[in-house]
């Protein structure tokens, strides 16, 4: 069975299911992250958005993927890969907790100062964030269960946002651990 896919306006309680997310990441983490931020959508006050948390752990130069896994391991978190974005894994969440998506990050890909650059852009430009959630409940409609399409049909106005603001892409992470 296969979900819709729903666009909720933005919930005030997202940062917080946030940091009720972070903490133990943290915790377990320890030293091997650098940063850890809360991405996407739910990460942009006022904007619609699936009722996922999106978080990125950037780790040190040098951690190893492998000693995160373990330690994301002994909270429940499976890991899937990079699901064909080098620099990236995922891990699905314990079935228990929020419904959220975790990324570890390498700190030589650019998918964390990617994910940054484009939140803050959204964070700093209303009517961009504004067209983005036009987009996205426009896309849900359309796409219904499609979650790949979706996906795909947002990537060309992430792109343009991040193309129209390049020094975006190099900014450094704000919130450390």
């Amino acid at each position: 069975m296969t979900t819709r896919i729903i666009i909720e306006d933005y919930n005030p309680l997202w940062p917080q299911r946030f940091e009720t997310l972070r903490a133990p990441i943290a915790a377990a983490l320890g030293q091997l992250a650098a940063a850890l931020e809360h991405i996407g959508s739910t990460a942009v006050p006022g904007l619609a958005a699936k009722p996922i948390i999106d978080i990125d752990v950037l780790l040190t130069p040098c951690a190893d993927l492998a000693q995160a896994v373990i330690a994301l391991a002994s909270l429940g978190y499976k890991h899937e890969g990079d699901l064909g974005i080098r620099g990236r894994d995922a891990f699905r969440p314990p079935p228990d907790s929020f419904p959220h998506h975790l990324y570890v990050c390498s700190p030589e890909g650019d998918a964390f100062h990617r994910h940054i650059a484009f939140r803050d852009h959204l964070h700093a430009h209303a009517d961009d964030a504004a067209a983005y959630a036009h987009l996205k409940r426009h896309l849900a409609a359309k796409f219904d269960t499609d979650r790949d399409a979706y996906t795909q049909a947002k990537s060309d106005f992430i792109e343009q946002i991040l193309r129209s603001t390049p020094e975006l892409s190099t900014r450094p992470a704000r919130t450390i651990i």
